[in-house]
């Protein structure tokens, strides 16, 4: 990953994970104004879309170029992996938005391992993953816009419900707009990352 941000600190590890279009400044400072304490990393998408950053290719909204995609998630699950054994957090923590947010979700599915907390902004998940019972006990935030054209309500309640078959209980935050993200989601997300996690085992 040749461009990234990171800055140091003594609680938990943060990696966040921009929309499309955006860069590795975009939740850099939210996170740290969230958990002040936090080592935060934020990479930058190495796709050019159009001259828009993206974690991945597709061919056209909302259809991805799976091919690419596997490739790009084991990439940064090998950075993901590589900042935990530096830095030597207990807590791994990845939160994105939109196409972020998919690139996180899609190395969580893949490893899920490599994250205790997954807050998902507007994800769009166009496919059914394989069962990854390792995201048993795994703590989930997923919110979306009840009129999103680009992450419709009906694929969102999907993914809350394959997530929940992996057994996490994923926290479900809705608001009635489209793809932005709004206050009310950012506090969701700010309660969800202050909560000290509780897990079984």
């Amino acid at each position: 990953m040749d461009h990234f941000a990171e800055t140091p600190g003594d609680g938990p590890l943060v990696f966040t994970f921009h929309g499309t279009g955006g860069d590795e400044t975009q939740f850099h400072g939210l996170a740290r104004r969230i958990l002040p304490d936090a080592h935060v990393i934020s990479p930058r998408g190495e796709v050019s879309e159009a001259g828009m950053n993206r974690f991945f290719r597709r061919t056209g909204e909302g259809v991805y170029d799976m091919g690419d995609l596997a490739l790009r998630t084991d990439a940064m699950a090998g950075f993901v992996a590589a900042a935990k054994a530096r830095v030597g957090a207990d807590r791994a923590i990845g939160f994105g938005y939109s196409n972020g947010a998919n690139i996180l979700a899609a190395v969580a599915f893949a490893h899920p391992g490599l994250f205790t907390d997954i807050a998902l902004l507007h994800p769009l998940i166009p496919w059914t993953p394989d069962p990854a019972p390792g995201l048993a006990g795994r703590n989930v935030l997923i919110t979306a816009g009840r009129r999103d054209p680009i992450c419709p309500a009906p694929m969102t309640e999907a993914l809350a419900a394959w997530v929940t078959a992996q057994g996490a209980a994923p926290e479900l935050h809705w608001h009635p707009g489209g793809h932005e993200v709004i206050a009310s989601e950012i506090e969701a997300l700010a309660g969800f990352l202050t909560r000290q996690p509780v897990r079984a085992g």
